[in-house]
């Protein structure tokens, strides 16, 4: 089902602020196969994790390349076009249009936004923690009607534990968690917390860091 939380600026003001803050869950099934992010592409130019289902390998859920371009994905039950154009700000992403006002979104943003405050005076890794904390928060944001006329048939069954930041069924889920930094100078850690097998207690984390091309 996936949520993406972003804070956009692609001119800060302040040499300690960045270009971009995403904090990103991926919710698939556990036994679906996929890679770790590493970098890849021809010229490995892609960092990202890579979906290994037999027939779909290769692809991906969030990607950065070194030259700054990003793509991300979540689930859309109900797909319509959002033409509007988006500028510098923060948003809030998960299985409809950007910040369609769910209440485990709002209240997601709500906490993105309070770890930014606070890791403005951070190092990365400190502020890269704090994002992850939001990334697996639990708490079901309860009642939805958005959610149960979106989901319908589909979401009524985990209803209760799809209205949470941090889906946790027994056999679907938030499998990865991922915070992409890039600082004013154009340097980018993307931190990768990700399952190990089909067992939600076992994770490993992994860091990656590169400067943007020009």
């Amino acid at each position: 089902m996936c949520i993406i939380f972003f804070k956009f600026d692609p001119r800060p003001v302040s040499k300690n602020a960045y270009r971009l803050i995403l904090a990103a869950n991926r919710d698939e099934f556990y036994h679906r196969p996929s890679r770790a992010a590493d970098f890849w592409g021809n010229n490995n130019e892609v960092l990202s994790g890579l979906d290994m289902e037999e027939g779909k390998e290769g692809g991906t859920w969030l990607g950065i390349n070194t030259r700054g371009k990003l793509a991300a994905l979540t689930n859309y039950l109900q797909p319509r076009l959002d033409r509007d154009a988006r500028g510098r700000g923060t948003y809030g992403l998960s299985n409809a249009l950007l910040e369609t006002p769910w209440r485990k979104l709002c209240f997601g943003k709500r906490l993105f936004l309070e770890a930014v405050e606070r890791g403005q005076a951070l190092p990365k890794d400190a502020l890269a923690a704090q994002l992850l904390d939001v990334l697996n928060n639990e708490e079901a944001q309860l009642p939805d009607p958005a959610i149960e006329d979106q989901g319908r048939e589909y979401v009524q069954p985990i209803l209760s534990k799809y209205a949470a930041v941090c889906v946790r069924c027994p056999d679907y889920g938030t499998r990865t968690n991922t915070v992409i930094l890039v600082d004013a100078d154009g340097h980018v850690t993307f931190t990768e917390r990700s399952m190990l097998g089909t067992d939600p207690s076992c994770w490993e984390t992994s860091t990656h860091e590169f400067r943007l091309q020009s």
